[in-house]
């Protein structure tokens, strides 16, 4: 019954929050539908824990993505063991990548007063998610070897049959217990989503094709001329 709650109906809700409240808050408080930057408050940290962040959780979801759309494909593309293992090895040096780029974004927010005065609850919860989520991924990398193999036999499918209205979930029933927590924080996340600063993910800024230029004047160059 816990594994039908968790993995055959909990993520329609997940989705169903997701676009709900995405739609409501993108329609009702706009200008809250950004990243909120900190830069201006601290750059530095933000630098070296964002930028690694960004790049490395782009690579993983997209290979997630993949293996999820052309299962058959991306079995075939890891047929050949030398493949397989690259994959393997480049799968597992991003998540780690991914694991300390969190660490210090975290650890940044944590140790500037400046920095805790604008994070809400809400971003705090999103960051132990997050947390959550990038470490039960090495997790499982490290002690679950070949997943790039299984997830195309296992994860993927289960993907699938909830994507067509036919949850299935006796593809992560027979799953260890770090996997089935991974996919439930994943549906997790989706779910907190429209409440976090999260929501710029989705956000595409197409409007900056075709509106004027922003002159932005330094304040420190200005008090120099002064």
């Amino acid at each position: 019954m816990m594994d039908l709650i968790l993995f055959g109906i909990f993520p329609y809700v997940a989705v169903a929050l997701a676009v709900a409240v995405g739609i409501y808050r993108y329609t009702i408080d706009r200008y809250s539908w950004s990243s909120q930057s900190s830069q201006f408050l601290e750059k530095k940290a933000l630098f070296w824990g964002s930028v690694p962040w960004h790049y490395a959780i782009l690579l993983i979801l997209l290979a997630h993505f993949l293996a999820f759309l052309v299962p058959g494909a991306w079995d075939a593309l890891l047929g050949a063991p030398l493949r397989l293992l690259l994959l393997e090895a480049t799968g597992m040096a991003l998540g780690i990548c991914t694991l300390l780029a969190l660490l210090l974004l975290i650890v940044r927010r944590a140790g500037n007063a400046r920095l805790c005065v604008v994070t809400s609850r809400v971003d705090w919860l999103l960051l132990i998610l997050l947390l959550l989520q990038v470490a039960t991924g090495v997790i499982i990398a490290t002690t679950l070897r070949w997943g790039g193999l299984w997830y195309a036999h296992t994860i993927s499918p289960w993907l699938w049959s909830l994507l067509t209205l036919r949850p299935d979930i006796q593809y992560l029933a027979v799953m260890p217990a770090v996997v089935k927590l991974h996919a439930f924080n994943g549906f997790l996340l989706l779910a907190v989503f429209p409440f976090s600063r999260l929501v710029h993910v989705v956000s595409v800024p197409f409007t900056y094709l075709s509106r004027p230029y922003q002159v932005v004047v330094w304040h420190r160059r200005r008090a120099r001329q002064g």
